[in-house]
C-alpha cells in the first residue's frame, strides 16, 4: 500500500493513490529526486536550504493535521489511562531491573545501587513531566521528534530522531539478546550456552543470538496486527509480572543477611553515579507511551495519569528489588548475567530460579512489545515530514497500524541483537536516551518562553542567554565529574552557577503561554534540572561510548545533508504552497492561513 503527498505545484511532492506499490515514487516522490539533474541542482542550495531548515519551527495544526494526514488510514483511538499505564510498566521492567542490576552492583556501586535506581527514577520522572505537557498539547505518534520540531526546528528534531532510532533498536537487541540469557537458565543452562561463539568476529560482536532473532521475529507479528489486541496482551503479561516481582521480593526477603549491606558505598559516590548512567537504561520505554498519545481516547486525562502512575510504580519497584537482591548476595558474588536466578541457587531455593526466569521472560517479553509499537510510531512520524522515505509511513487501513515501519525497526533491532555484546548496548543507549531527554527539556523552557510573534527580542535574547548559561553550568559540572577533577571547588562554582542561571530565568523572562490543558508545575526548575541531572549522567559514561555515538551522530549528518534535507525542504515547501493557494481561495481576516510560512514557522 502506498501513499504519498502530492503535487501542490511549487513544491513538487506528486501525489500517489493507496494501493500495494514500492516503487520509487513511494520512498522518493520529491522534486528534488525526480532526476539526477534535479538532484545536483538540489545539492548546490544545500547551504541555503539548510539555513533555510535551522531557522523552520513546525506548527502545532500542521503536526496534528496535515502532517498526520500524510499516513492515509487513521491510527484507531482505542486506548485509556489503563492501557497506557501497563504499556508503561510494560515498557519499562524488563532487562534493566533483572541485569543491570547485577552489572552494576558488582562492577560499579556495589550495595549502593539503590541509590543508583534513585538517581536514575529522579531524572527519568522529571523528564516523565516534560513528556506529558508534550503529550498532552500535541498528541501525535511522533513523541519527541514532533515536540522538537515545534519548539527546536527541523534540524534539532532530525538530530534527535536519528538517535530515537538507535535508541529503540538498541534497547529492543539488548533486551531480546537478555531474553535469550533467561531462557537458558529456564532449561537449566549456563545464560550463554544458546549463542554461537564466532571466534574470526572481534569479542564484542563473537557471540552470536539466534533465539533473539526470533523473538523479535515474533514480537513483530503481534505488533503489526492490533495496537489495542497488543495492548491486552501487554497488560496480562506485565499483571502476572508483578506477581513475579512481588514473589522475588518476598521470597529474597527470607533470605536476607544484612551482613551484605555493610560496606554500602564500596565504590563511592563516583560508583553511584556511573551505575546511575547506566541504570538510567532501565527506565527507558516510558517516552514509547508518549508515541501512543495519537491513539489515545483522551489525551488529557489518560497521558498524565498513564505516564506518572506507570513510572511511580516502576521506581518504588526497582529500589525493593535493588535492597533484595543485595541483601541475598554479597555484592561480589552476584552473577552479571541472571542475578536473580543465580541468587536463589544459591541460597538453596534452586526452585525459585524457575519461577524468576519465567518471571524475567514475560518482562522482557512486555518491553519488546511496546518498543516495536513505539518505535514504529516515531518511524510513522519521522516519515511523514519526508526526512525518512515517505513508505515508512503507511498506515494499513485494515489493522491501522504502521506495518512497513514496524517491519523496517524490528529488522534492524535483529540485526544488531544477533551480534552484539550487552554492555556496549546499554552504554550506547544511555547516551541517546539522555540526549534526547535533554532535548526535550530545553523545548519546554522554549515553549513556555517564547511564542513568535508575541515575545519581545529582549525577551527572547534574555531566554537564549539563560538557557545558554543552563547549559554551560551544566556541563562544566559533567566535565568536572567525568575527568575526576580532585577537591570539591569546581563544583562549589558550576551548581550555584546553575541554580543562578535558573533563577535568572524565573525572575527576569516572563512566561509566554500557559498550558492548555495539562503543565509542569515548579517551571523554569523543574525542567532545568531535568537538564542538569541528564548531562550529569552523560558525564559519567565511559569515552568509547561517546566515540560510538560521535560516529553515528556523523552519519546522520551525513545522511541529511545528502538525503533527508532536501525531501523536507520539498515537503514544507509544498505544504506552504498548499496553504497560500488556500488563502486565496478562501475568505480570511487577514491572519496567515494555517501551516503557511512566517516568521520562521510553516
Amino acid at each position: 500500500m502506498a501513499v504519498g503527498v502530492g503535487d501542490a505545484g511549487s513544491g513538487g511532492v506528486r501525489r500517489r493513490q493507496r494501493g500495494c506499490s514500492c516503487a520509487k515514487a513511494d520512498f522518493f516522490p520529491e522534486e528534488s529526486f525526480s532526476s539526477w539533474s534535479a538532484y545536483g541542482r538540489a545539492l548546490r542550495s544545500t547551504g541555503a536550504r539548510l539555513a533555510d531548515r535551522l531557522t523552520s519551527r513546525s506548527l502545532e495544526s500542521t503536526e496534528l493535521h496535515e502532517v498526520r494526514a500524510r499516513s492515509g488510514a487513521d491510527m484507531r483511538r482505542d486506548l485509556t489511562w489503563w492501557d497506557l499505564v501497563w504499556f508503561g510498566v510494560g515498557a519499562v521492567i524488563g532487562a534493566g531491573i533483572f541485569v543491570l542490576t547485577g552489572q552494576e552492583a558488582r562492577d560499579a556501586a556495589g550495595p549502593a545501587v539503590v541509590v543508583s535506581y534513585v538517581v536514575s527514577g529522579v531524572s527519568a520522572m522529571l523528564s516523565v513531566f516534560c513528556y506529558t505537557e508534550f503529550a498532552v498539547e500535541i498528541p501525535v505518534a511522533g513523541g519527541s521528534f514532533a515536540y522538537l520540531r515545534v519548539e527546536l526546528g527541523d534540524f534539532m528534531a532530525f538530530v534527535a530522531a536519528g538517535n530515537i532510532l538507535l535508541e529503540y533498536c538498541i534497547g529492543g537487541a539488548a533486551v531480546a539478546r537478555s531474553w535469550t540469557s533467561y531462557f537458558a537458565t529456564l532449561l537449566n543452562h549456563h545464560p550463554s550456552d544458546f549463542r554461537i561463539h564466532a571466534s574470526s568476529l572481534s569479542a564484542d560482536y563473537s557471540e552470536l543470538d539466534p533465539i533473539a532473532v526470533v523473538v523479535i521475529a515474533l514480537v513483530c507479528v503481534f505488533a503489526v496486527v492490533s495496537t489495542k489486541g497488543t495492548s491486552r496482551f501487554n497488560y496480562v503479561l506485565s499483571i502476572v509480572h508483578i506477581a513475579v516481582i512481588i514473589f522475588i521480593i518476598v521470597a529474597g526477603l527470607t533470605k536476607a543477611d544484612t551482613a551484605n549491606m555493610r560496606d554500602f558505598m564500596h565504590f563511592g559516590v563516583r560508583g553511584i553515579f556511573s551505575a546511575s548512567a547506566v541504570l538510567f537504561f532501565a527506565y527507558i520505554g516510558f517516552d514509547a507511551v508518549s508515541t501512543m498519545a495519537e491513539e489515545t481516547k483522551n489525551p488529557a486525562r489518560d497521558i498524565p495519569i498513564g505516564l506518572v502512575g506507570a513510572m511511580t510504580l516502576t521506581t518504588a519497584l526497582y529500589c525493593v528489588l535493588a535492597v533484595t537482591l543485595c541483601l541475598m548476595q554479597p555484592y561480589g558474588s552476584i552473577d552479571p548475567d541472571a542475578p536473580f536466578s543465580v541468587a536463589f541457587a544459591d541460597r538453596g531455593m534452586d526452585w525459585a530460579k524457575y519461577i524468576v526466569a519465567f518471571g524475567a521472560l514475560k518482562g522482557m517479553t512486555t518491553v519488546l512489545l511496546v518498543s516495536a509499537v513505539g518505535q514504529a510510531r516515531y518511524l510513522t512520524h519521522i516519515a511523514r515530514t519526508h526526512m525518512m522515505p515517505p513508505w515508512l509511513a503507511q498506515v494499513h487501513p485494515r489493522t491501522g497500524t504502521p506495518v512497513n515501519a514496524t517491519v523496517a525497526m524490528l529488522v534492524a533491532t535483529a540485526v544488531i541483537a544477533f551480534f552484539t555484546d550487552l554492555s556496549i548496548l546499554s552504554n550506547l543507549l544511555s547516551i541517546s536516551t539522555l540526549f534526547i531527554f535533554m532535548l526535550v527539556a530545553v523545548a519546554l523552557l522554549v515553549r513556555r518562553y517564547y511564542v513568535s510573534g508575541e515575545t519581545t527580542d529582549a525577551n527572547r535574547n534574555k531566554l537564549a542567554a539563560c538557557i545558554a548559561a543552563i547549559l554551560a553550568t551544566s556541563v562544566a559540572t559533567a566535565t568536572c565529574w567525568g575527568v575526576n577533577v580532585e577537591g570539591w571547588v569546581p563544583y562549589v562554582v558550576t551548581v550555584p552557577a546553575w541554580f543562578a542561571s535558573t533563577a535568572c530565568l524565573w525572575a527576569f523572562v516572563p512566561q509566554a503561554r500557559a498550558p492548555k490543558l495539562w503543565g509542569v508545575p515548579l517551571v523554569p526548575w523543574l525542567p532545568s534540572a531535568s537538564i542538569a541531572i541528564n548531562v550529569f549522567l552523560l558525564g559519567s559514561i565511559d569515552s568509547k561510548s561517546f566515540m560510538r555515538f560521535g560516529i553515528w551522530t556523523a552519519a546522520l549528518l551525513v545522511y541529511y545533508l545528502f538525503v533527508g534535507l532536501h525531501a523536507s525542504y520539498d515537503t514544507a515547501k509544498a505544504l506552504a504552497a498548499e496553504s497560500a493557494l488556500a488563502a486565496k481561495v478562501e475568505e480570511g481576516d487577514g491572519k496567515p492561513a494555517q501551516g503557511a510560512v512566517h516568521d520562521g514557522e510553516y
